[in-house]
């Protein structure tokens, strides 16, 4: 037996959530389908030309999205999911999933930066600790990262990518179906990250019969092939937006180009339909002037429907307490300074972040 904080409850009846996530709460509630079932439905000519037929499938979704529509399922050619199955093995042969882009082939146990050879889950279960509208979730956490944040809180998880158990895609469709069953109100797809797990994702998504929304939740570091294949199977999206300075990204999670990375990607979800987001940023110690109030401001000017939780529950963990900027909590006016921000921007901050 599980309980609902009384948060979750209403989140739904919160206009600023409504607004934000309409299409979300109503694939919740059964209105529609979910984006991975629409993707499915939609079926196109055989090709040898596998990314222009994701095009055209994601040209068909866009429309179909756009008129609010649910399409006819077709009985010729092959599905959109199928599409992306296909072509997410082909990336995972030669592996450009996110932008370390290291070529190696995970599809016979190659490991690159992450060090993933084979998706393997940590765990699974009914998360009440998330944002009010994304409460109860069904997270899964797949062990193994393509980042080496030096203040992880699930180092355990994150750092050990041989932790856990493999799971084949059926088993994943199982565990995603059996936790929608139980009254979850999303497939929660977390970490350490998915993206090292993509193919496993769409390979597993052919099998899932229960309706339920994704939701990606990630340190959005994803390639523009790996992020294109999403495009179409999110229903929200639930990234991390760090830091600004590329320096920051560098010193305290060992990544290169990450604004720019992390930026571009965003926008890729928002600008596809339905573009629903949650974005969550962790205000850090002594780095409110250089990520904080650029990444606020730019959330405000480039993605202003996108809901944003400005969370505060840092704390010095893992190797944290080996750099001294970053060895304490963050303080209760730089706090308030990012709130302050917030407001003045009108960011749509207050129904999820707590």
């Amino acid at each position: 037996m599980w309980f609902l904080r009384p948060d979750c409850l209403t989140a739904f009846e919160e206009r600023e959530i409504r607004d934000s996530i309409p299409r979300y709460i109503d694939v919740v509630e059964g209105r529609k389908l979910p984006l991975f079932k629409l993707s499915k439905i939609i079926r196109l000519e055989p090709t040898d030309d596998f990314w222009k037929a994701h095009e055209e499938g994601l040209r068909i979704l866009r429309e179909i999205l756009e008129k609010d529509e649910t399409p006819k399922r077709g009985e010729e050619g092959i599905s959109l999911l199928d599409v992306k199955a296909y072509l997410s093995l082909e990336l995972a042969g030669k592996c450009r999933f996110c932008e370390w882009r290291c070529g190696v082939n995970r599809i016979e146990g190659e490991s690159g930066a992450c060090r993933v050879k084979e998706t393997r889950v940590s765990s699974a279960f009914i998360h009440m600790g998330e944002e009010p509208p994304v409460s109860p979730s069904g997270t899964i956490f797949f062990s193994g990262c393509n980042f080496k944040c030096i203040y992880c809180q699930n180092w355990d998880i994150s750092q050990f990518p041989e932790s856990g158990r493999v799971v084949s895609p059926e088993k994943l469709a199982a565990l995603m179906d059996d936790l929608r069953r139980r009254g979850v109100r999303n497939i929660n797809l977390v970490g350490g990250e998915p993206t090292p797990n993509i193919h496993t994702i769409m390979l597993s998504l052919r099998y899932a019969s229960e309706d339920f929304p994704v939701i990606w939740n990630s340190n959005m570091y994803m390639s523009e092939e790996g992020m294109k294949l999403l495009l179409g199977i999110v229903d929200l999206w639930l990234p991390d937006f760090k830091y600004w300075e590329d320096e920051c990204a560098r010193t305290l999670s060992g990544i290169p180009r990450y604004s720019e990375v992390v930026r571009r990607n965003l926008s890729m979800a928002y600008e596809f339909p339905p573009g629903e987001i949650i974005v969550r940023h962790l205000v850090l110690p002594n780095h409110v002037e250089c990520c904080t109030k650029p990444i606020l401001t730019w959330v405000a000017r480039n993605i202003p429907r996108a809901l944003v939780n400005i969370m505060d529950q840092y704390r010095p963990e893992y190797r944290a307490h080996q750099v001294p900027r970053m060895n304490r909590r963050v303080s209760s006016d730089e706090m308030r300074e990012a709130f302050e921000l917030a407001d003045s921007l009108k960011l749509r901050w207050r129904s999820v972040s707590r």
